[in-house]
């Protein structure tokens, strides 16, 4: 179907374009909003600053599409194909992206803000400054992706996949990452404050001048992990297992450290909970 014809039908009241095939077309800034696109497959399909909130995209197939700017606000894109998609500055609050695949997608500065992206694909993909705050993000799958300066404020992040991601100043605050796993990941500079991690790993993973303030990191593996002048004030550490790490400088008054597995443990200036620096 060619660009005209589907502006001339949407005009005249259709929503219904289910499994039709769009290649190549360009539909900058159009209105499609509240249509129906399932199974579509709309391949290099130019929809730059389109508004499309509340469309039916389940299942689309939208590779290397150009969707910057575009409005997809509460659509469904639950297994939809995403992959090498640009969704720079796209709003894409409350959309549905259950089990979607945006593998090596840009969703940079992107509002996914309250999205639901449970079981979504979005290993190696670019979301530097996007919003993520109270998504829901269970099993997802974030490895090697990027989200450095990152909203992620209760985001639900409970048994997500994000190894070796970068999260350099990421917002984590009140997230949940339990049983998250997130060995070799850089979170220098990354507020975690009152986060859950609770069974989580972070192995070899980059704390350094993180925020962990009253953090629950109970049960978490830290082994060989960078918390060099994080602040873990009141955090909770009760059972981890944080050896041969480095905490040199770090701030651990208040700190819970019972059953702690403290061994090789590099602390020269770090200050205990009773208040006292380590020498």
């Amino acid at each position: 179907m060619e660009a005209e014809e589907l502006f001339r039908q949407y005009a005249a009241g259709e929503r219904n374009f289910k499994g039709i095939t769009l290649v190549g077309i360009d539909l900058t800034g159009a209105d499609l909003s509240n249509a129906n696109f399932t199974r579509a497959s709309l391949r290099n399909v130019i929809l730059k600053d389109a508004n499309l909130s509340g469309v039916n995209f389940r299942e689309v197939i939208f590779t290397d599409t150009h969707l910057s700017g575009s409005n997809l606000s509460e659509a469904n894109l639950i297994s939809t194909n995403l992959v090498k998609a640009n969704l720079t500055n796209a709003n894409l609050s409350g959309a549905n992206l259950r089990g979607s695949n945006s593998r090596e997608a840009n969703l940079s500065e992107a509002d996914l803000s309250g999205a639901n992206l449970t079981e979504a694909n979005l290993s190696q993909a670019n979301l530097t400054k996007a919003n993520l705050s109270e998504c829901t993000m269970i099993r997802v799958n974030l490895i090697r992706s990027i989200l450095s300066d990152s909203n992620l404020e209760s985001a639900n992040l409970t048994n997500a996949l994000m190894n070796e991601s970068i999260l350099q100043r990421a917002n984590m605050m009140h997230g949940i990452l339990s049983g998250a796993m997130l060995s070799g990941s850089n979170l220098s500079g990354a507020d975690l404050s009152k986060s859950t991690t609770i069974g989580a790993t972070l192995s070899e993973a980059n704390l350094s001048g993180a925020k962990l303030r009253t953090t629950n990191a109970s049960w978490t593996t830290l082994r060989g992990a960078n918390l060099c002048e994080a602040n873990l004030f009141r955090a909770k550490l009760s059972w981890s297992n944080l050896t041969g790490a480095k905490l040199m400088k770090a701030v651990l008054i208040d700190a819970k450290l019972n059953k702690t597995n403290l061994r090789d443990v590099q602390m020269s200036g770090a200050i205990m909970p009773d208040g006292t620096t380590f020498p």
